[in-house]
């Protein structure tokens, strides 16, 4: 064993190094734990037998092995055949100087299958979205040949043959943008937090929704001044109110009023896991004057792939969900037919770091 078996057993998580025949060649003292069986045992057992994945690992794996770069799912579903499935984050990586070996790393996400939307996007659409993120490369490079292929049969075809292609590579490039906005919503850091003014990030989604998308809507602004600043990711945040300014003018129609609001609510406190509340005075609101919700999707409406339109994604508001619940915030929505308020509560910016963007700015 060429690995240091002092560092090899304080790992805190379930470690399993794989040969080159997918066997199971060494496990730590955590794995012992998670597949309920000693390394004697489990030595030479092919992995694919201990270790179950509702995933389409095995090929990932082996890619993985093959071109010697590492692979991560997350938020996969993970099962040993001795009780129900746990939800894990998961880690290969080729071992160097050693062709064809493997580490295989799981870490079991403790609160998998408990988490309210204050604290994420629920567990089983979070496992819809590892898959579906691991699965995007693979998808994109077929579609790719698809697209190419359609272009090619195109130059000889008569126009009414070229409805034919263009659809094909219409079709094949609207998939490819689901995929990019999956990779996206799979890749997003973790925000920056800074002291940010609210009104800048406001600002500059309202102006670019009126340049673009949004260029058939009136949007009014009804901001409290006083307004301190916010501790988050100014970049984060404008992404979130574009993306709550796009799906209210898509509801809205050919016309209609976007209002962007923000005040101050001292009272306002989420009360999390454990007991404690966290302070989130700082209120933005966009409200428009759309048809509503459909009541059937309403409480479901920030989860991935759930969308109140024909041919939307859903992954538009679960990322506003995700990208605020990194900011330990809080999102909701109240919604009427002509009226439809998305609400974001955030935590104020400490005080030193409030002077020093006024000394800054």
């Amino acid at each position: 064993m060429s690995h240091d078996p002092a560092i090899w057993a304080s790992l805190p998580v379930p470690a399993i190094l794989v040969d080159d025949q997918d066997r199971i060649e060494d496990i730590n003292p955590a794995a012992e734990g998670f597949l309920n069986a000693s390394d004697r045992l489990l030595r030479g057992v092919p992995l694919w037998d201990k270790v179950m994945v509702d995933a389409p690992l095995e090929g990932a794996f082996q890619r993985a092995r093959d071109s010697g770069t590492p692979l991560f799912v997350n938020h996969a579903d993970v099962g040993t055949g001795d009780g129900p499935p746990v939800q894990c984050n998961l880690q290969i990586a080729p071992v160097t100087n050693r062709p064809g070996t493997m580490l295989f790393i799981i870490a079991p996400r403790e609160l998998a299958g408990r988490l309210s939307r204050s604290e994420g996007v629920k567990s089983s659409a979070m496992s819809a979205i590892g898959m579906a993120e691991m699965l995007a490369h693979e998808i994109k490079n077929p579609l790719a040949g698809i697209t190419g292929a359609a272009q090619l049969l195109s130059m000889n075809l008569s126009p009414d043959d070229l409805e034919l292609t263009d659809l094909i590579v219409e079709e094949s490039r609207r998939i490819v943008t689901l995929l990019e906005r999956v990779e996206q919503f799979g890749n997003l850091s973790p925000p920056r937090r800074a002291a940010v003014n609210i009104h800048d990030v406001l600002d500059r989604a309202r102006r670019s929704a009126l340049l673009g998308f949004g260029a058939h809507m009136s949007i009014v602004e009804d901001y409290d001044p006083s307004l301190p600043p916010a501790l988050g990711d100014a970049d984060q945040l404008l992404q979130v109110v574009l993306n709550l300014l796009k799906n209210a003018s898509e509801a809205a129609g050919d016309k209609g009023t976007i209002r962007l609001r923000s005040f101050y609510e001292h009272a306002f406190r989420l009360r999390r896991a454990g007991g404690h509340g966290t302070a989130l005075p700082l209120q933005i609101e966009v409200i428009d004057d759309g048809p509503g919700l459909p009541k059937e999707i309403e409480g479901d409406i920030f989860d991935p792939f759930v969308s109140g339109r024909e041919n939307g994604t859903g992954l538009g508001l679960a990322l506003v969900s995700k990208i605020i619940s990194d900011h330990h915030g809080w999102i909701s929505v109240d919604s009427v037919p002509g009226r439809t308020v998305f609400r974001i509560s955030l935590p104020r910016a400490p005080k030193d770091m409030e002077t020093t963007e006024e000394e800054t700015g």
